[in-house]
């Protein structure tokens, strides 16, 4: 690929990288997980916060969403925004993650401007409940997109994407860390905890994991629609205490999202951080992650097995307590942080020399 050629907003010498952000800010969003690992790495950092391109009226939200392929309200004003931002803060680095509400043409104008564009896309626009055309179509101006998912990796490539690199999750460690001394004593936790969304295909474990006798706590939304789960629901789990929510268990279940062709996802490096033991949705991502069955967590690929491994799990806690320290050691020790990430996003300009 050409390099861009030097522009007004080149570092000079002796200068902090400049990186501008587009992505969520608060709670446990990755565009607030960058800007924070920024930080740590002595880059300057600005953050715009996507969700300022879908305020509206909810008449407008609808419109747009629904009628408009998946529109965000304020699409082209936020575009503005964003260039707005850049010319008076002038980065080398444009960093937006998952569905960023930027339009190609704004990309285009960001690149002659000098900036090098780069997403981190947190989910799979294939999936029909994110497919959006104007999103589909701005993917090939970015410089470089970093996925968590390979299965993504060739259909990025198949619509002109240029540099396309694998980059999984990771977890922010200002968020996630094991729990202090007024956490749940064993005896007082539930057997199984989750935390995530009430997909349908999630659905049937949960049910069978209630009709196997285990207690639950269910974290997310609409689990309480369910008549069998309602008593499981705990609803919604902030950034504040999503570390406790996580240790709030013997075991945490860790699924992946069928409908994002997930390997892989965020609960993956989160759960060990914090130091729960860990049953996993058998994927080769997560092999590769994890190893071998029994080295760090153990692995099911039906409902079925899923039960048996709970059971097993939360009978023996010599078992349970010895994989949730190799997960942890594995984890925390193996550079998968976000300022990890963020390291291997620089890398790829030569960034990461200064840091």
């Amino acid at each position: 690929m050409t390099e861009k050629p030097v522009a007004a907003n080149e570092a000079t010498a002796g200068e902090p990288l400049r990186m501008l952000i587009v992505g969520g800010k608060g709670g446990t969003h990755v565009g607030g997980s960058f800007h924070r690992a920024a930080g740590q790495l002595g880059v300057s950092s600005e953050i715009v916060d996507s969700g300022d391109a879908f305020e509206g009226s909810r008449i407008r939200r609808f419109v747009a969403w629904r009628l408009q392929g998946r529109r965000p309200v304020r699409l082209h004003a936020f575009g503005r925004k964003v260039l707005d931002v850049n010319r008076s803060f002038e980065p080398q680095l444009l960093l937006t993650t998952g569905l960023a509400p930027l339009t190609a043409d704004a990309l285009k104008q960001l690149s002659a401007a000098g900036t090098t564009c780069v997403n981190f896309l947190t989910d799979d626009p294939w999936n029909p409940a994110h497919h959006a055309p104007w999103f589909i179509k701005a993917l090939p101006a970015y410089d470089i997109i970093f996925s968590p998912r390979r299965a993504m990796m060739p259909d990025l490539a198949r619509i002109g994407c240029k540099n396309v690199r694998y980059l999984p999750f990771g977890y922010d460690a200002q968020i996630f860390s094991p729990p202090g001394p007024d956490a749940p004593t064993q005896a007082e936790c539930a057997d199984v905890v989750f935390a995530g969304g009430a997909d349908e295909d999630r659905v049937p474990h949960m049910l069978a994991l209630v009709r196997a006798g285990f207690t639950l706590s269910l974290y997310g939304n609409y689990w309480h629609r369910y008549r069998s789960l309602r008593s499981a629901s705990r609803g919604m789990a902030d950034a504040a205490n999503l570390s406790q929510v996580l240790s709030s268990a013997k075991v945490a279940l860790c699924l992946v999202r069928k409908a994002n062709r997930d390997g892989s996802c965020m609960r993956t490096f989160e759960v060990p951080a914090v130091g729960t033991c860990m049953l996993v949705e058998d994927t080769e991502e997560h092999r590769q992650i994890f190893g071998d069955e029994g080295v760090a967590v153990l692995y099911f690929d039906s409902i079925e097995e899923m039960v048996v491994k709970c059971r097993q799990l939360c009978d023996d806690d010599v078992l349970r307590l010895r994989l949730a320290n190799a997960a942890h050691q594995l984890i925390t020790n193996g550079g998968n942080t976000y300022a990890d990430r963020l390291r291997s996003i620089l890398a790829q300009r030569g960034w990461d020399d200064e840091r």
